[in-house]
């Protein structure tokens, strides 16, 4: 098979070399990154606002990976084959909890300083427009073309690497100089993850210097993420320039490693599986591990210029189910950041649900869309689910009672739509995702009610 942007990989233990790398210069293979220039809070808001989206980006884009995979020997894979793509999902899955441990801890850095949990983002796919010219986030099927653009987004700094065919630098950015005004936040040249963060953690380090630590980290130690129900130990409080710089340092050794040591980061990992791929394929040239999955949308996104609609009918229908719960997923998440009177036991319901939103519902509607046609239109190809964004802003629900309530009228629309969808052939599981959503609804629902129970009467005039 020919390689997509770099040489096929040898047998063997991956490096730099058998990844297909283009190795040169400064030894890390190009020349040193830009520092990124943080003269402000709004500067640094802004680019933990982008460290949130890319996190959040890698998520959907390794989600979609996931769910794009076969499932079965029905689907034209022996069960040798099958037992190989059941291990990459099982390695991409634990890269997709690291990932929301990363966007956990950067949210965690965001409420330190004072400002609002991040969870929006552009529709897919995000060009460079958004961000410097090489950084491009697109929904792309499992394969040789996923991987290497996975490999390229969570390479170690000063490592120059290909991405994948299709996903080439767009423009030039001009960086910012030292005369460039800075009283509010703007786009800034950086070039990998660990680049991002560690011009992050200088600027933490540089306002901390110039204003001290407690006025620097001035949000409430109570909206910190530190719940075990994640089942994240690495998820603690940030409350200082140590705590800040720990959090970093387990976002950037998890996605690139430790410097000059990547083999188990998210990196190596990936490294790791384009090599058993590439092998597979050698074996067996017709192997195909993922389904024929292209990204698309219910409705024409503002933010996005040529997108594929879908066309069939059952599958718009699961496709709304799968972006409500997204939705909703975001809901609850910003809640859970943004909240405020909540108990401890009603932080750890909203903790269960969003961890249960993912695990149980998303996890199994995910795979249903991507064995669902898209429409006469595109014979053959199949629905993977695009996350779409509808309305960034309705994701804060900042007033506690009126959130609670949506939530739990929003579950319960959910378990109903999704009940009624179980009667359709091929889609028996929806029946299992009706009761998970309406247990969430009831566990809303004992918490206000337990509220309303111990509420103090209304005093008559």
């Amino acid at each position: 098979m020919a390689a997509l942007g770099a040489p096929e990989l040898p047998p063997g233990r991956p490096d730099a070399q058998n990844a297909g790398m283009a190795v040169a210069g400064n030894g890390n293979g190009q020349a040193p990154e830009p520092p990124l220039r943080v003269e402000s809070r709004e500067e640094l808001i802004y680019l933990l606002g982008e460290a949130c989206e890319l996190e959040h980006g890698l998520l959907c884009e390794y989600l979609y990976a996931q769910f794009s995979l076969k499932r079965s020997v029905e689907e034209g894979v022996t069960p040798e084959q099958l037992a190989r793509i059941q291990a990459w999902e099982l390695t991409i899955i634990d890269v997709v909890k690291q990932e929301m441990l990363h966007l956990a801890l950067a949210t965690n850095i965001l409420t330190a300083l004072g400002a609002a949990p991040h969870f929006e983002r552009p529709n897919f796919p995000i060009l460079s427009r958004w961000y410097p010219p090489d950084v491009q986030i697109a929904l792309v099927p499992f394969g040789e073309r996923a991987l290497r653009h996975f490999m390229f987004l969570e390479r170690p700094e000063g490592m120059a690497l290909r991405d994948a065919e299709g996903f080439g630098a767009v423009g030039h950015m001009r960086p910012l100089s030292n005369d460039d005004p800075q009283i509010t936040g703007g786009a800034e040249e950086w070039h990998t993850v660990g680049h991002l963060y560690r011009g992050i953690e200088r600027g933490l380090a540089h306002l901390v210097d110039r204003y001290g630590e407690s006025d620097v980290f001035i949000g409430p130690p109570k909206a910190q993420a530190t719940t075990q129900v994640f089942e994240w130990p690495e998820l603690t409080a940030v409350t200082n320039l140590a705590s800040a710089s720990s959090a970093i340092e387990i976002i950037v050794e998890q996605g690139e490693g430790a410097r000059g040591d990547w083999v188990n980061s998210h990196f190596g990992k990936f490294v790791g599986i384009l090599e058993d791929y590439l092998a597979v394929r050698r074996a067996d040239p017709t192997f195909e591990p993922a389904r024929p999955a292209i990204p698309v949308f219910l409705r024409e996104p503002s933010d996005v210029d040529l997108v594929t609609l879908i066309e069939d009918p059952l599958t718009r229908r699961v496709a709304d189910v799968f972006n409500a719960s997204y939705e909703v997923m975001l809901q609850v998440q910003s809640r859970y950041f943004v909240h405020h009177g909540e108990t401890a036991d009603e932080l750890e319901t909203l903790a269960k649900t969003a961890k249960h939103l993912m695990n149980w519902v998303m996890r199994n509607l995910g795979p249903m869309m991507t064995a669902l046609p898209v429409g006469p239109q595109h014979s053959g190809q199949t629905a993977g689910p695009a996350f779409e964004i509808v309305r960034p802003a309705f994701f804060v629900l900042p007033h506690r009672d009126a959130a609670w309530k949506i939530l739990r009228e929003r579950f319960e629309t959910l378990a109903d739509v999704s009940l009624k969808l179980a009667e359709e052939p091929g889609l028996s599981g929806m029946k299992q995702i009706a009761t998970n959503f309406q247990g969430f609804a009831s566990d809303l629902a004992g918490h206000l009610q337990a509220r309303a129970a111990a509420a103090p009467p209304v005093k008559r005039a």
